[in-house]
């Protein structure tokens, strides 16, 4: 007999899906799970889990009328079981597809909507239909034969068009006809398209800003570090001057010039290949430029060019910027902190105590920062209050060689003083 002519006795069915619907809750649950623990994202996504209301699976079955209608007590529908894992931006999305397919076997992929264009609207996502893992499975006679999840990856704009189509398109009898309204939607697609698109250009540039930053920021420690670790190897400080100085390269910007965004991106490249001289005059024309930018972004551009000044050993240069950086965002830690720096580098460490101590109070869990005014107090013979502030730091995570030596170095002068 075809399973055309199988009409499904809908009562019996009823208390089949009741009877297996713990089970089947048991295992979304269990999947849902797997997906938070392991999926591995900078913005982590949210999830929907649905198992299909009984009126919308009997409705589909009907219309469906999948192979095993008539077969087996509760005939599986390839969306019985559903999971929406909802990302920030589009980059997430293959991401989640690589990491979906190394926890899951796929048995299909479908890519919903990947062919419209901006003249069309409709449904866009990414639907896999994944096996149910064995170790799921507690009571394999409990569970329907055949069983499989979806899972839909989209981003959380084309959710939200997503929820809102449904209702207004595939739930409705009458899709939109009136062509003015069939262009008014699919203007609200495009545009919703094309904000998935602008937010992902808005996170290639912070992506490529906080890279530019990390290895700027990581070069002025490593500076600052050489100047000072003369005192934990007992070296002098002169002999370390080769190490602080970099020369330009010849390597050229990859951003565009025109915003300032684009200038910012350019100067920090600049300053982190070593074209200090480059970075420095980048970043002057920002701080002059008319309109003057904000007051954050003053701060943010004295901090950097501070930084590009420290490099090129005109300490008394950076202090001033960084000042300058304080002034303009009193709640800039980083900024106090530098100042402690560059005040430690030119030996006035009352200065640098007391601005370590300003970013400490704006941020106190800089591990870093307890270093730092240890090693000034070392500087200043005060071994107790040095030891308390690095072991501080080093139930802050600090674990780093110099901060080793310090530490012997202190416990040594301590005993030598009892």
């Amino acid at each position: 007999m075809s399973t055309e002519s199988i009409i499904p006795n809908k009562e019996k069915l009823q208390v089949s899906y009741d009877t297996y619907r713990p089970v089947l809750t048991a295992i979304l649950f269990s999947i849902e799970q797997k997906l938070k623990k392991n999926l591995k994202l900078a913005s982590m996504p949210t999830f929907k889990t649905r198992i299909k209301d009984f009126s919308s699976y009997y409705k589909k079955l009907l219309r469906v009328r999948p192979s095993s209608l008539g077969k087996q007590s509760l005939p599986t529908l390839t969306d019985l079981l559903g999971i929406r894992v909802i990302c920030a931006f589009l980059e997430d999305l293959k991401t989640v597809e690589d990491q979906i397919s190394k926890l899951f076997n796929i048995i299909e992929i479908e890519r919903k909507g990947a062919d419209r264009t901006f003249s069309e609207f409709g449904y866009e996502s990414i639907h896999f239909l994944v096996e149910i893992p064995e170790e799921f499975k507690v009571d394999t006679s409990a569970v329907p034969e055949g069983l499989v999840c979806e899972i839909q990856v989209r981003t959380i704009l084309q959710d939200a068009w997503a929820e809102v189509e449904h209702e207004l398109v595939y739930k409705s009898e009458f899709s939109p006809f009136d062509l003015p309204l069939r262009r008014k939607l699919a203007s609200l697609n495009a545009s919703l398209s094309l904000s998935d698109i602008i937010f992902q250009e808005i996170r290639d540039y912070q992506n490529k800003l906080n890279k530019e930053l990390d290895c700027r920021r990581e070069n002025f420690y490593d500076l600052a570090d050489n100047i000072t670790r003369g005192v934990i190897l007992d070296k002098n400080t002169d002999d370390l001057g080769a190490v602080i100085e970099k020369s330009p390269t010849d390597q050229a910007s990859p951003y565009i010039r025109g915003t300032i965004d684009d200038m910012i991106l350019e100067a920090i490249h600049a300053h982190n290949t070593g074209n200090l001289e480059r970075a420095v005059e980048i970043y002057t024309k920002i701080i002059e430029a008319k309109p003057s930018p904000n007051d954050i972004v003053l701060s943010v551009i004295y901090k950097h060019r501070g930084m590009a000044k420290f490099a090129m050993n005109a300490f008394e240069q950076s202090l001033e910027d960084f000042l300058a950086s304080c002034t303009y965002d009193p709640s800039s830690f980083r900024s106090f902190y530098y100042v402690g720096i560059v005040y430690s580098v030119l030996g006035n460490n009352e200065k640098a105590l007391e601005y370590f101590d300003k970013s400490l109070e704006i941020n106190e869990y800089q591990s870093h920062v307890y270093y730092r005014k240890a090693l000034a107090y070392y500087n200043d013979s005060n071994y107790s209050l040095a030891l308390k502030d690095l072991q501080k730091g080093i139930s802050l995570g600090l674990e780093d060689e110099d901060s080793k030596k310090l530490h012997k170095k202190i416990i040594s002068k301590l005993e030598m003083s009892m």
